[in-house]
């Protein structure tokens, strides 16, 4: 039996003594009001009305329970309200500040149709986590170790001009006697300034031969971006990244290297509801998948007529 359904009805026909008007101020019909009443009597054992054919009248019985159905009523009603404001507090989400508006837009629209309703704040990778254990946000987006990831981002070096092969190695940077000008550098942008691709690339720079100031972390994406479009330098990004500044991308020939995402949040469970409803989202946002790479490969292919490999070189 629906128990506050029957104490819904029991109410409502109470305070009018009719069981027509009660069930209308109840939103039912009359046969579904007298079914809940006639079902809450025989639960309890007792007659809740003495009816007649004008009026429905309250038994003793009934008077003594009409407080408790009131207050059950009440409760019920009050349950709901809280679960719809719940359901629309916003859940605060921190993710890299490299992801573009218009996927972070759909990524909150996605959210709306699971009944989430996010509230996006960009930060720093080093950042994040500290938004989550100061619980300024619920969950964030962090950089983690590649054998904890749940999305992976390939990166490559872009820069203006459109490279020869199909991949870019790090060794035909190494700087030559005949060269003028100050030697080529490759930027880092401050989501890749973490130890997996950090350290990988400066051991990778020793390995063959580069100079220690060719490698240089920028203070943010734009910074970095500026340097490589005032010069021959070159960016560590994503495809999606490449394909925003309009630069040619290729994978690093000697290094196979990845921003590599997980979820953190303060509750296990904000965690997991999250990847699993919007996984996708979050992807795109990101860049990782085959659609983001094949959509900026698709064009490098087009321009350079080469197509790129995308089977990864291992160190």
């Amino acid at each position: 039996m629906d128990l506050v359904g029957a104490c819904c009805a029991f109410v409502h026909v109470s305070e009018r003594g009719s069981f027509t008007v009660g069930a209308a101020a109840a939103h039912m019909s009359q046969s579904v009001a007298s079914r809940r009443v006639a079902a809450l009597e025989r639960h309890l054992g007792e007659p809740l009305f003495e009816r007649s054919a004008r009026r429905a009248r309250l038994t003793p019985f009934g008077r003594e329970l009409l407080p408790a159905a009131r207050r059950l009523v009440l409760a019920a009603e009050e349950l709901e309200h809280e679960a719809a404001t719940a359901r629309r507090r916003p859940v605060r989400l921190a993710v890299p500040d490299t992801c573009p508006a218009p996927d972070l837009a759909r990524l909150a629209a996605a959210a709306r149709h699971h009944g989430i309703t996010l509230e996006l704040r960009t930060a720093a990778p080093a950042v994040r986590p500290h938004l989550v254990r100061s619980q300024q946000v619920r969950a964030a987006l962090v950089a983690v170790p590649p054998d904890q990831a749940r999305w992976c981002v390939s990166l490559g070096l872009a820069g203006l001009e459109r490279p020869p092969g199909r991949r870019l190695y790090l060794e035909t940077l190494r700087p030559r006697r005949t060269d003028q000008g100050p030697p080529r550098r490759v930027w880092l942008q401050p989501e890749d300034d973490v130890p997996h691709i950090r350290d990988r690339m400066t051991r990778l720079r020793d390995t063959v031969g580069l100079r220690p100031a060719q490698l240089s972390v920028a203070t943010s994406l734009t910074e970095a971006a500026a340097e490589v479009f005032s010069s021959s330098d070159l960016l560590l990004c994503s495809p999606l990244q490449a394909r925003e500044f309009a630069l040619h991308w290729r994978p690093l020939g000697e290094l196979a290297l990845e921003r590599t995402f997980g979820l953190l949040a303060a509750e296990e469970g904000d965690a997991e509801r999250l990847g699993t409803r919007l996984g996708d989202a979050l992807a795109h946002c990101l860049g990782a998948g085959e659609e983001a790479a094949a959509g900026a490969g698709g064009r490098q292919e087009q321009e350079s007529g080469e197509p790129l490999e995308e089977k990864k070189e291992s160190a």
